[in-house]
């Protein structure tokens, strides 16, 4: 016979995660009904700072936390742009991650754009699971200095991360780049940024290096 407590203990887990993604399902659906994309990034930033620091579900593990804080670049209104998305033969894609848990993606277009006055694309990726989500992550200029090395998402949607479309296109706002959890702790299996979605340029918005306190 199983015991009890570790059975309570896995529903206690699974409860959490789903409050946790209650939460960002709702802070993303507050931040597209937000019509100043200012107003909206602060309270995205008050909202995940909140759960970083204090949910039970948070990539900080309970001993780390107060040590260890997200950090931000200020507000920059050009980082916001709407994307073209391109359709591509979809075809599987081996996306890097911090550690194989058998997440598989397939790639199915690219979003073409242009940030600070250069046309840029990145590959856009469907993750095949059920329910799948559209997943799109990059790194920049800023990357392994001012933000983390392995690249920041814009896009996950499975876990609520989406900003929407405007007139058929999609809404890219770097304000809203956010480190994966291995960002916080590598015990967290996380799909990384592809190389071909590497940004030739320095994109300074969105999330920081987390603040080791």
């Amino acid at each position: 016979m199983r015991p009890v407590l570790p059975a309570r203990d896995v529903a206690a887990e699974r409860l959490e995660l789903l409050d946790w993604k209650r939460r960002i399902f709702d802070l993303y659906r507050g931040v597209r009904a937000d019509d100043d994309p200012a107003r909206a990034w602060r309270t995205w930033r008050a909202v995940r700072d909140d759960l970083i620091a204090n949910h039970p579900q948070s990539p900080v593990d309970e001993p780390r936390r107060g040590h260890v804080s997200p950090s931000y670049f200020e507000y920059d209104p050009a980082a916001r742009v709407h994307a073209e998305v391109v359709p591509l033969k979809l075809e599987h894609a081996a996306l890097p991650m911090s550690r194989d848990d058998g997440t598989q993606f397939s790639r199915f277009g690219n979003a073409v754009f242009e940030l600070y006055g250069t046309e840029l694309a990145l590959g856009l990726y469907w993750l095949d699971a059920y329910g799948g989500g559209v997943f799109l992550s990059f790194t920049d200029e800023t990357s392994g200095e001012l933000s983390y090395g392995a690249g920041r998402y814009l896009l996950d949607t499975v876990k609520g991360a989406d900003l929407g479309t405007v007139d058929g296109k999609l809404v890219l706002d770097f304000n809203f780049a956010f480190n994966p959890s291995c960002a916080y702790d590598p015990k967290w299996a996380c799909p990384l940024a592809p190389p071909e979605n590497r940004l030739p340029v320095a994109v300074s918005s969105g999330e920081r290096r987390p603040d080791l306190l």
